[in-house]
């Protein structure tokens, strides 16, 4: 069960649940092309050396599966959900981290998005509350501004 329906209160519904967006993954992306690009270069030049084939081969394998891994394991953890009342960005594994505001308190949300998270379809949001004392920000979330249309509808 997910923490955002383990904490609901009476009467309350989740109006939509952000997911970040599969570019967390980049890293885990480029150290496997880097790892293949390396890899046929040495191979192609370096036919012989098939011990520096292999040590390249298994190095980026390693930071493949370690980038992979981890970014795996932030989005597996990581949730934000809006409901009627409030806005929840949680980060729950053992320890918990979790910022809540209630949607009557929220005074802006600010989207930022690049363009390759325009084309891609991902961003940053920042979610202000009244007098700039609580922010909430989730960094590379999937459909930004479906997100937002959520907290503030038109």
């Amino acid at each position: 069960m997910s923490y955002a329906r383990s904490i609901l209160q009476s009467g309350e519904t989740i109006i939509v649940i952000g997911k970040l967006h599969w570019i967390i993954y980049r890293w885990a992306i480029l150290s496997l092309l880097a790892g293949v690009l390396l890899v046929w270069l040495e191979h192609a030049y370096f036919p012989a050396q098939e011990t520096l084939v292999t040590v390249t081969a298994l190095t980026f394998g390693v930071l493949f599966l370690a980038t992979f891994a981890f970014a795996w394991f932030i989005r597996w953890i990581t949730e934000f959900a809006v409901t009627d009342r409030r806005v929840v960005s949680s980060r729950v594994f053992i320890s918990r981290k979790v910022e809540e505001m209630n949607m009557e308190k929220v005074e802006t949300v600010d989207i930022d998005q690049t363009v390759l998270g325009r084309i891609l379809g991902y961003g940053s949001m920042r979610i202000t509350g009244t007098g700039g004392s609580n922010t909430i920000v989730v960094r590379n979330i999937a459909h930004p501004l479906e997100v937002r249309a959520a907290i503030i509808p038109k």
